[in-house]
């Protein structure tokens, strides 16, 4: 039987060609190894599983083979070349600072620096997880990486930059890599899967690179997992089962549902899914990605940002043209605000039930409020067009029962205004037409007469009189029920995040003073500042539940009683003996005691 080597290993880059998605960095190294112009130290940092390491091994590789190719790249062939593939080079060193990160390691290391190369040019160490070395042994490394000699070049990896000392990123070239975009992950795989011989869908690879997460090793790990699992035959549907995830096809189906308000139907495919196993709060984050997806792909300019298959990025397109821009946008907005209501929920599945009726409510004709559209509003206009002279005097205006707006100072100023300008002076070879020889026509203001206003005046009185009657009704005398029931609905109308002050609330008791106060007493001077701030409040819920609005809230500090000691008989006589000596010797010269 044939020796299994992972996807990982056997499909690992041997030159910089086959390199994935690092194209600049690969171009720019190639182009150092051409001309011949090496640093001493280079420093390779990015996510994990980018090829860092694999770079570096390839650089080592090509600078120290006897037969170069037009590009930089190693030949492959020669002596040199066939140790480091056969893994018996004495040119490359290779540290894992994860588990030699002392001080006495790195002294070690420097002395392997000063013994020059038995064959080749240069000598290569390759420290991997170069940010896990301590303080102390940055510090050793420093005088060698930064004068190191003329046969040596360091290459450092890490995956956490800001960990390394300045002074070390100073002394090195840094090349930042990249993550792998999902098209270069799916294109990889599906070579991998080509070459051997296994069936894969692209929505199942595309599924797998979104599992990676920009990691090209990550990504071929899960591929040899689900090649164990599907024997071979890598679909969506089994992609989704090994590694968890929630098929695409529910949000597809779940957004069908918005469109046509089917709020039953929503909680039902929610009720589905959390059978299944899968969390809520991920259900409804995979929710928002999905309204997330469907408005990048309303518009062309944005379908790129849609990283996933072309048979998927078609379905997202089908789809949004379906949805209505408002609808997507409020959508979003939910489905959001929800995302991160989620943690602090006590009864999350409501929660999201909540968050899926109000979406469903989102694309209902007849929710003129959760659609986004109000009623139109009719206003009317203040002032009329001026009529034609023709049409002035023929027609008069209607009388109406409606009150007349009043007319601003401002406009009666500039109707005097237009009054005592004088008109323009004529051209005797041109005469105007017949209207404009006659005096500026004066703008009809309208008639202002003391008999409305005089009507206007009586219906704010009969208004402030029905509000103060009202005001009068409202003045009910409280009594002890009537104050509790007011005083625990104020506290159960608090919102949750005040959990803490509605239980402090809790242990204070008002009590009657008359008919119109209630007293509160409070056993420090925070509990009563805190209860003064929140006074509006109080005021507004209470007088609303009283039907009282005079009612009024005192808080007075209790006072504090001073605790009497009980004194024992032996105690006592002693308290005796220290107020008054001649208890003591009274005591004494009768000889006197106490019985137990």
């Amino acid at each position: 039987m044939e020796e299994y080597i992972v996807s990982a290993l056997k499909y690992r880059p041997l030159n910089f060609d086959s390199v994935v998605g690092q194209r600049s960095l690969t171009t720019t190294l190639k182009n150092a190894i051409s001309s011949g112009k090496l640093a001493h130290a280079y420093l390779f940092c990015g996510p994990r599983g980018v090829g860092k390491t694999t770079c570096a091994r390839i650089f080592a590789k090509a600078i120290n083979c006897f037969d170069p190719q037009e590009g930089g790249e190693p030949c492959g062939k020669c002596e040199s070349c066939q140790a480091f593939d056969q893994q018996r080079s004495m040119n490359i060193h290779e540290l894992d600072a994860a588990s030699n990160n002392s001080v006495d390691d790195i002294r070690e290391l420097c002395k392997q620096v000063l013994i020059p190369p038995q064959t080749g040019k240069y000598k290569v160490f390759i420290i991997d997880e170069v940010h896990m070395l301590s303080a102390s042994a940055f510090n050793a490394f420093l005088k060698t990486l930064e004068e190191p000699p003329s046969y040596v070049i360091f290459v450092l990896c890490t995956t956490e930059k800001h960990k390394i000392l300045p002074t070390i990123l100073s002394r090195c070239q840094v090349y930042d890599f990249q993550r792998m975009t999902t098209k270069n992950t799916i294109d990889h795989l599906m070579y991998v899967a080509d070459k051997e011989g296994y069936t894969a869908e692209p929505e199942a690879l595309a599924l797998i690179a979104e599992k990676a997460d920009g990691g090209m090793r990550d990504a071929l790990s899960i591929f040899d997992q689900m090649v164990s699992f599907s024997g071979g035959n890598l679909t969506y549907e089994n992609v989704c089962q090994n590694l968890n995830v929630l098929n695409q096809e529910y949000y597809f189906k779940l957004i069908d549902y918005f469109l046509a308000s089917k709020v039953p139907d929503c909680l039902l495919l929610l009720n589905e899914v959390l059978q299944k196993g899968f969390d809520g709060g991920n259900f409804v984050a995979g929710l928002a990605t999905h309204m997330r997806n469907l408005l990048v792909s309303r518009d062309a300019e944005t379908l790129p940002l849609l990283e996933m298959s072309d048979k998927m990025r078609a379905h997202y397109q089908e789809q949004a043209k379906r949805c209505p821009i408002r609808f997507i946008y409020k959508a979003l907005k939910l489905t959001n605000d929800c995302d991160q209501a989620y943690r602090t929920s006590r009864n999350k599945r409501l929660q999201v039930e909540i968050c899926l009726i109000q979406c469903a409510q989102l694309a209902d004709p007849d929710n003129a409020e959760a659609s986004g559209h109000r009623p139109a509003e009719i206003i009317k206009p203040i002032k009329k067009e001026p009529k034609v002279d023709g049409q002035r005097e023929s027609q008069e205006q209607p009388k109406s029962t409606v009150q007349p707006v009043p007319v601003s100072q401002q406009e009666v100023s500039q109707a005097r205004l237009d009054e005592s300008q004088p008109a323009p002076q004529q051209v005797e070879s041109k005469p105007l037409p017949k209207q404009t020889e006659e005096p500026a026509p004066q703008r009809k203001l309208p008639k202002v007469s003391f008999k409305h206003f005089g009507a206007g005046k009586k219906v704010e009185e009969v208004q402030e009189k029905t509000v103060e009657k009202q005001e009068e009704r409202l003045v009910e005398p409280i009594n002890k029920e009537k104050l509790d029931a007011a005083w625990y609905a104020f506290i159960g109308s608090l919102p949750h995040e005040s959990v803490a002050l509605a239980g402090r609330l809790k242990g204070l008791q008002p009590f009657v003073k008359d008919d119109n106060t209630a007293g509160l007493k409070v056993s420090n001077p925070q509990v009563q500042q805190t209860v003064e701030s929140m006074m509006p409040q109080i005021l507004a819920s209470m007088r609303q539940e009283l039907r009282n609005f005079d009612f009024r809230l005192d808080t007075q500090l209790e006072e504090i009683q001073e605790v009497v000691k009980s004194y024992s008989p032996q105690e006592m006589l002693k308290e005796l003996k220290n107020q008054n000596a001649d208890v003591g010797e009274l005591v004494s010269k009768l000889s006197l005691s106490f019985e137990g």
